[in-house]
């Protein structure tokens, strides 16, 4: 995909700052139920012990095939799913220790952006009332001073006040996407998860997408978890790049040092399928994967990606690789050079 570059995005310098986000050891399991009494026999692996930072006005991007645990990541982080184990500290809270009223008011500042715009918008209410909705909920202005806010919030991401309106099926996939980006950013929020935000659009409105989120994360210096799939797409909005494979990080760095440098086998796999625009890297050296990613209900032994590494040895089947690194760090026995 070809994204317009509007201007060359400096990387905030995030050793001076704390942290907003720390995932500890995050872990989501699905249990699997089978029989008349619906015994648990299993569990699906979707997330299995990631550690991660993300930095006041940073973009970390987190990308892997469907099926590697990314949306369920996002989905625990702002507390859709229950973590199975770990923890969530978001400005100092640990969230797996709130309740309640705790949790509603951290909960001010986490939001998430739907992959579908659409199913994700509740098709009976009109657009102003799906906006407000979330302010009067927390009781944060009155109705009057909600309906200003969100007209005012409408113009912020591109549409008018007199959108406000319509009603959702009455608009275009990039119309309600903006709609789904203005109703996460009406509580003003430091953390917003982009659950693949992009995917479901034509490429031309995938751009303006992404311009927009770029520009509002500059105005409220907000951070994101953008999850994705198009490397073009990470490679513009992010700082930096966590690649994810059956539950787990196996290369988390910069995005220039990533696509310049990947130290992982399945890194280097994912970014030879992304399309490079120069005739003269057509020839270059390429890691092909063969088979099916295996299933988070019973991965493999040692590392999870042996089963499809080209260069496995006896280690990688008995022994997990640890991620280790300080820039840019990567769980491989043998990282590439």
């Amino acid at each position: 995909m070809s994204i317009p570059i509007k201007k060359k995005r400096i990387a905030p310098e995030h050793k001076m700052d704390k942290p907003l986000v720390e995932i500890k050891h995050l872990k989501k399991y699905y249990p699997i139920k089978k029989g008349i009494l619906s015994r648990t026999v299993g569990h699906v692996k979707a997330v299995d012990g990631l550690n991660f930072d993300i930095y006041p006005g940073e973009t970390l991007a987190l990308v892997g095939e469907s099926g590697c645990g990314k949306s369920s990541t996002g989905r625990t982080i702002v507390k859709l799913e229950e973590p199975t184990d770990g923890q969530i500290i978001f400005n100092g809270n640990d969230l797996s220790s709130l309740n309640g009223s705790e949790l509603r008011k951290v909960r001010l500042n986490l939001q998430i952006i739907f992959q579908d715009p659409y199913s994700s918008l509740n098709p009976r209410k009109r657009i102003g009332d799906l906006l407000a909705e979330p302010l009067l909920a927390h009781r944060l202005v009155s109705k009057e001073e909600a309906a200003k806010k969100v007209d005012n919030m409408l113009e912020i991401v591109g549409l008018t006040k007199f959108h406000k309106n319509r009603y959702p099926h009455e608009f275009s996939g990039g119309q309600r996407q903006r709609i789904g980006i203005a109703r996460a950013l009406i509580l003003e929020p430091e953390l917003i998860v982009c659950d693949e935000p992009v995917s479901a659009l034509d490429v031309s409105i995938q751009a303006q997408i992404l311009n927009l989120l770029k520009d509002l994360q500059k105005k409220f210096r907000l951070s994101y978890l953008f999850i994705a799939h198009g490397l073009g797409a990470v490679k513009y909005i992010s700082d930096r790049i966590a690649v994810m494979y059956l539950g787990k990080i196996v290369e988390i760095g910069k995005t220039e040092d990533i696509f310049k440098n990947p130290k992982h086998p399945y890194t280097k796999a994912l970014l030879n399928a992304y399309p490079i625009p120069n005739p003269h890297l057509r020839n270059r050296e390429r890691i092909v994967l063969a088979g099916d990613v295996p299933s988070p209900a019973n991965p493999p032994k040692g590392c999870s990606f042996h089963t499809r590494c080209p260069i496995a040895n006896d280690i990688c089947r008995q022994q997990t690789p640890e991620l280790v690194g300080s820039e840019q760090s990567v769980a491989c026995h043998f990282p590439l050079n």
